[in-house]
């Protein structure tokens, strides 16, 4: 054979030219099968990761609002129309408020994943009870002040003003405090409580937000205490209303002492509307902070698109907060989830600030085992060669069986069909001569050619026959 150029390890050795088409493949495919080992290794490896991490979040998810007409309700709207931006689907699910939300949460067949829970809700607990292990907050969101609407006349009536001055002189009024359910109802009977009244000293009514400010308008209540957002209409429609009157906190910060859940904010004078000076002076009011809570076994991809959608719908200023304040890690009463708190410390995913939401998410997700997978096929890739070694010589070392059985039969038989046994010689050297391996391999397979030359020749002694050339 003509070995004129540099061996190639990878190029095929024959006794005769490859045939047409041949181009040598049946020499590479104890690399293929070797490696194709190898791969499938690393394929199901990778498979196993994507099945444990389950980094596609849902495309469908569940956010528990509040009543109709409330700011949680106008905010799930803006949620859903982020999300959906992702492709991710969200169904808005009305309740009576946060502490009903919180009870959806902790129900495993309610469907809720996410909802809007007022700073204080859970406190509808036995104090000794401890908060729910399976729940996270993805950060407080924004200030929920307490906006205690009254009739000027009933207090022109009941106090000799048209002015009330605090909750202490709601003594025999009328007062709903909101529907069952809600963290309205929890927080006003708080406040009453603080300001030295018993709940048997008023008239409590506990209707939802609309039909209570329908009673308010018709007189059918003196007042009635809200606890929400100024992106509630209700509450932007009774700010402008005659007639209504809305209590200014003066003692905020002695209500803060007393109830801890509580912050002291201010409405700026003129913050309704600056030309007709609405309100025409500063209005001291106190606030718990919203929270967005989650199932902690919710995807965190989900909380994460949660959390940013957070940034982007409450970061700016609004009439109680700063550009930026909120959301914030701060005022959480559950564990903050690690979703969120990673966000707070270093923002979105960098690969989610340039790439779609989805390969992002993927690559984000499983990075991280992708490598490890890497580290340890790493080694493991050192067998390949010994193994392709083995697999490639073990073409050649299969045929020296059949010539050990052709020279024992030669050397155990007593009368020798030599014909016979030459033509299983012959048949032998056909077969071997079909063989293709590596040029860096052919030593061996020329040395078993060899050796089948050997066992001729000695047969051909036998014979007293005239040596022939080897077959074709």
């Amino acid at each position: 054979m003509n070995t004129e150029a540099a061996p190639d390890p990878t190029a095929s050795a024959d006794t005769d030219e490859a045939p047409p088409g041949d181009g040598g493949d049946a020499s590479s495919r104890p690399l293929l099968a070797t490696s194709a080992a190898f791969l499938l290794l690393g394929l199901l490896l990778v498979l196993l990761a994507y099945w444990l991490l389950d980094p596609r979040p849902p495309r469908q998810v569940t956010l528990a609002t509040g009543p109709e007409q409330g700011a949680y309700a106008a905010f799930g709207e803006q949620y859903r129309e982020q999300l959906r931006r992702q492709r991710i689907e969200v169904t808005l699910r009305p309740s009576a408020g946060a502490a009903e939300n919180l009870k959806l949460l902790e129900d495993p067949d309610s469907g809720v994943d996410f909802a809007f829970v007022q700073g204080g809700a859970d406190r509808l607990r036995q104090p000794d009870e401890p908060l729910p292990e399976d729940l996270v907050a993805l950060g407080s969101l924004f200030y929920e002040p307490v906006w205690l609407f009254y009739r000027t006349d009933s207090a022109k009536r009941l106090l000799g003003r048209p002015q009330l001055h605090g909750m202490a002189e709601l003594k025999n009024w009328r007062l709903n405090v909101g529907a069952p359910g809600s963290g309205a109802a929890n927080l006003a009977l708080r406040l009453l409580d603080a300001s030295g009244l018993e709940p048997q000293q008023l008239t409590l009514a506990q209707l939802p937000p609309t039909p209570a400010v329908v009673a308010l308008i018709d007189g059918e209540i003196d007042a009635l205490l809200f606890v929400s957002a100024p992106e509630s209409p209700l509450v932007r429609m009774l700010l402008q209303t005659p007639g209504v009157g809305l209590l200014d906190f003066v003692q905020a910060e002695a209500y803060t002492r007393r109830v801890p859940v509580l912050s002291s904010v201010t409405l700026p004078r003129g913050v309704i509307d600056l030309a007709q000076d609405l309100p025409p002076q500063d209005v001291h009011l106190v606030a718990p902070t919203a929270m967005m809570v989650a199932r902690e076994s919710s995807h965190p991809a989900l909380q994460q698109l949660f959390v940013q959608a957070a940034r982007r719908i409450h970061g700016e200023a609004g009439w109680f907060q700063r550009r930026g304040e909120f959301p914030t890690p701060r005022n959480v009463e559950f564990t903050l989830s690690k979703e969120a708190e990673r966000f707070y410390q270093s923002g979105p995913p960098m690969l989610q600030r340039h790439l779609p939401f989805g390969v992002a998410n993927l690559v984000d997700r499983m990075w991280v085992v992708l490598a490890s997978i890497i580290v340890v096929l790493i080694p493991l890739s050192r067998v390949i060669p010994p193994l392709y070694e083995l697999r490639v010589r073990s073409k050649v070392f299969r045929w020296y069986g059949r010539l050990r059985q052709i020279e024992a039969r030669l050397a155990a038989e007593r009368s020798v069909d030599v014909a016979r046994l030459r033509r299983e010689l012959d048949a032998l050297d056909a077969r071997v001569d079909r063989v293709k391996v590596p040029l860096a391999y052919a030593d061996e397979l020329y040395a078993l050619r060899g050796h089948i030359q050997l066992v001729r020749k000695r047969l051909i002694a036998l014979g007293g026959a005239r040596p022939e050339a080897p077959a074709a």
